[in-house]
Order: structure tokens, then sequence, then C-alpha cells
């Protein structure tokens, strides 16, 4: 339910929704950035298993 802001909905709401909007950013960004050094991990072990 939502609770009677009066006044003060707009800046309430526009403040909880930048926070779900920098939360969803950096979850992104997390979950890309672990990717990114997932694979890169990957290719300098395959390049160990080959090289060594």
């Amino acid at each position: 339910m939502m609770p009677d802001l009066g006044k003060y909905a707009d800046t309430v709401l526009s403040a909880y929704a930048a926070s779900l909007v920098l939360l969803v950013a950096l979850v992104v960004m997390s979950v890309l950035r672990g990717r990114k050094v997932r694979a890169e991990m990957e290719e300098i072990e395959r390049r160990l298993r080959r090289d060594g």
C-alpha cells in the first residue's frame, strides 16, 4: 500500500526511483565486469596449460 506522502510525494518517489536505478546499474555493471574477468582468467589458464 502507498502511504500518503502529501506535498513531499514527488521528492520521495523521485528519490526512490533514483535509488532503484542506481542499484540496478551497480548490479548490471558488477555482472558484466564479472563476466569479463572470468573470460580473461579462462584465457590465461588456457595459455598456461598450452605453454606449461
